[in-house]
């Protein structure tokens, strides 16, 4: 508050007080503009090229590059699952034994109801799981014709 004894040109009633952090962007921020029309950046090397942008500052980083190098590919489960459908019987077929086809069907069908459970984005699940009785009958067949 200004002490009424003082001349008003004393007291600026503009003023306020600011945080340094504040001070220090709006400083730089201005430097930069006087910069900007002085023509300082004008002409630099690897002017107008997109810039690489590191992912070093990702926690994942390693993660990341790991899948990329190793050609690692993440669907969707509901995407995930009807590739694994279309694929089921080729996977069954190189199976030998009953047991193992009913297995695998089995866990195939476990991921298919816990991704109905999954509330996850992404496309909606339209795959079904199998029945164990009819899956393994046309693998006996298939096996049979062969």
């Amino acid at each position: 508050m200004a002490d009424p004894e003082l001349p008003s040109r004393f007291f600026n009633s503009y003023a306020a007080p600011i945080d340094t952090e504040v001070a220090i962007a709006l400083l730089a921020d201005l430097q930069i503009r006087r910069a900007i029309e002085r023509g300082d950046f004008d002409d630099l090397a690897g002017s107008g090229q997109p810039i690489d942008l590191s992912d070093s500052h990702d926690p994942d980083w390693w993660f990341k590059r790991l899948m990329r190098r190793e050609g690692f590919i993440v669907l969707p489960s509901s995407i995930q699952l009807r590739k694994d459908d279309a694929a089921l019987d080729a996977e069954l077929d190189l199976l030998s034994r009953e047991r193992d086809v009913r297995h695998e069907i089995e866990e195939f069908n476990r991921r298919v109801i816990r991704a109905r459970y999954d509330l996850s984005g992404g496309p909606p699940l339209v795959t079904m799981p199998r029945d164990v009785e009819e899956t393994v009958q046309a693998w006996a067949d298939r096996r049979r014709r062969r």
